[in-house]
């Protein structure tokens, strides 16, 4: 044991710097617990029913089970989810939307986690296929779909190459399904529809034996001019067998759909979101291989860093082996405790030596007082001076209190502090005067 009541500077430093630490990793730690991912996400989808609806409710089932709300807001397609993440009040932080309807400087905050499947532009009409697409649009009401979505934007660029303007169509904007209803009914003579090969509305338009699907021969032709959409076909009789619908191969052009998210969502969200994406929408399909998609390509906007990371090594180690929340809390302790152990540790290493050095120091401190004594003259006039010093100075060494490991040097203070009162006593003896 020491004496408490007085500590030397060096180690009240260390004490200082230690609390210091202690601060600034409580302040970091709650920091890092305020910006833990959201536990409530909101995904702007489409019309009910349409590929993007059901997408983002088979998303919402998954996301459920780490704990992660996806909450869907429905919209009238990619026009309106765009609009939405251009948004930072709106709230919203996921989306689809369709290639070709943006670009990096039009939505500088939003950002891609890839191409995850493909959405044919089809056109069907009523009867056989006229001659010429201006035909077709003469024969009456026909349906571009809702403002706000995908299809009425591409239905737009896919006339104007033909040289139709969409002022001039008796124009309805009616959705997926209520195109594909109100077809089939012959309400409508025309409908254009961006979806795929999977939506309901499709598969009963491809079998049904009043209805009939154009083919774009110049398919080339429209991928040249517009790099975002690729080229499809549509096999034989793949609509109905039985009936042979369609009865030819069919031509398509398609433009991809992405997963896009605003840039400042949570990474860790990202990675889940990545994770759905994977289990949605690698299967096979009509028009694409196994694990096609999800795809790191950068249509409209840069694909964010956590998905090409994602592409490239997979989800992050720890959210591979632990439950998504508790993955978290590990990756953000080790991300604080990696630089504060780079602190802590040299500082901890340093203070054994720190504490030998300060122990010593309160011994040798008075050994330098002794030796001032030492070294004054020593005569008959100032020995009571002296002696009364050095009385002092040995009172402070029997109060002071070190360490066992530290007694001797306090017991050869007290042995020397005796050879110096005896050298005392000798020089102011009479007697020994010469």
């Amino acid at each position: 044991m020491w004496d408490g009541r007085r500590v030397s500077r060096p180690v009240q430093w260390l004490y200082a710097a230690i609390a210091t630490l202690v601060l600034v990793v409580v302040g970091l730690s709650l920091a890092l617990l305020l910006r833990l991912p959201p536990r409530v996400v909101i995904m702007s989808t489409g019309t009910p029913g349409s590929d993007y609806d059901l997408y983002a409710q088979r998303y919402r089932a998954i996301l459920k089970r780490s704990g992660v709300e996806l909450r869907l807001m429905p919209s009238g397609g990619g026009v309106e989810n765009l609009r939405r993440l251009n948004d930072p009040h709106s709230g919203v932080s996921v989306g689809f939307a369709q290639s070709g309807l943006t670009s990096e400087e039009l939505s500088p905050e939003v950002r891609s986690l890839g191409t995850m499947f493909y959405q044919p532009f089809w056109f069907f009409v009523r009867g056989a296929l006229p001659s010429s697409p201006r035909d077709i649009l003469s024969k009456g009401k026909v349906s571009i779909g809702p403002e706000g979505g995908g299809t009425r934007v591409l239905a737009a660029q896919m006339l104007a190459l033909n040289g139709v303007d969409l002022d001039n169509l008796r124009a309805l904007a009616l959705t997926t399904q209520q195109s594909a209803a109100a077809l089939l009914k012959g309400d409508i003579e025309a409908a254009a529809m961006v979806t795929s090969w999977d939506t309901a509305a499709v598969r009963s338009l491809l079998a049904s034996s009043d209805v009939s699907v154009v083919s774009f021969p110049r398919s080339d032709a429209y991928v040249a001019l517009y790099p975002f959409l690729t080229k499809l076909t549509l096999p034989t009789g793949v609509g109905n067998m039985a009936t042979n619908r369609p009865a030819n191969d069919v031509f398509l052009v398609a433009p991809k759909a992405s997963l896009l998210v605003r840039d400042d969502l949570s990474p860790a969200i990202q990675y889940l979101l990545l994770e759905a994406a994977s289990q949605v929408h690698s299967q096979p399909g009509i028009f694409q291989r196994s694990s096609q998609f999800p795809a790191p390509e950068e249509m409209d906007v840069p694909v964010s860093k956590e998905a090409r990371q994602y592409y490239k090594s997979g989800p992050p180690f720890l959210q591979r082996y632990l439950p998504f929340w508790l993955s978290v809390l590990v990756s953000r302790l080790l991300v604080l405790l990696v630089p504060v152990i780079g602190v802590a540790y040299p500082m901890l290493r340093g203070t054994p030596a720190l504490y030998r050095w300060s122990m010593r120091r309160r011994v040798l401190k008075l050994y330098g007082e002794l030796k001032l004594i030492e070294v004054e003259p020593h005569t008959a006039a100032n020995a009571a001076d002296l002696l009364g010093r050095l009385q002092r100075l040995e009172d402070r060494a029997n109060r002071l209190r070190v360490p066992l490991t530290f007694a001797p040097f306090l017991y050869e203070l007290r042995d020397h502090i005796q050879l110096v009162r005896s050298s005392l006593a000798h020089a102011s003896d009479p007697l020994n005067s010469p």
